[in-house]
């Protein structure tokens, strides 16, 4: 079983605003598709992550993202706080943002605007694989249009080897956050 929710925000100095397709890409031969969260390291799950969501927009004329550690922390507490917290939205309960987490951080200085992004899912047994999640999250016009926007020029992504008790699955799990982010001249 699996779920995914997706956002897309953009903060500038004066004004905020939040706000989010085409057909499914392949995702092309990424190293760890199939592994398992709890069985393979973090790294190798977010190196297969990265690799699909690269691979897609490489399909798509788009540059790959880099890797930024920013957006990594955040999408670490991300992932663990809907664990924690029971609950799965990309707003937490008391009404944090995606934006706000990453506005939060010192990813925003030195820059006149930040546009953000999230997608997260969960899934269990083997559809807990980066191959399986990353298929839910190309599925979705709302995922494939974060995953897909040309806008973002960086990621960081985390995994938990857990998921919220909220959806009611049963079996051993994990839960996914993915953040997408630009600094704006």
């Amino acid at each position: 079983m699996l779920c995914a929710a997706a956002a897309a925000a953009v903060l500038a100095p004066t004004a905020h605003g939040e706000g989010a397709g085409a057909a499914p890409l392949g995702a092309g031969p990424c190293k760890g598709g199939s592994l398992l969260p709890g069985r393979a390291s973090a790294a190798a799950i977010d190196a297969s992550i990265i690799c699909h969501i690269d691979h897609a927009r490489l399909a798509a004329h788009l540059a790959p993202l880099t890797p930024a550690h920013l957006l990594t922390a955040v999408a670490g507490h991300q992932a663990t706080s809907m664990v924690s917290r029971d609950y799965f939205s990309d707003v937490r309960p008391s009404g944090v943002t995606p934006l706000t987490l990453v506005s939060h951080t010192s990813y925003s200085a030195h820059t006149a605007a930040i546009s953000v992004g999230e997608i997260i899912a969960w899934g269990t047994g083997s559809d807990s694989s980066p191959a399986r999640i990353f298929s839910a999250w190309m599925a979705s016009p709302g995922h494939r249009a974060v995953i897909l926007s040309g806008e973002f020029l960086e990621i960081g992504v985390a995994v938990t080897t857990a998921i919220p008790r909220v959806v009611g699955a049963q079996g051993a799990g994990a839960t996914y956050a993915v953040e997408f982010g630009a600094r704006l001249p």
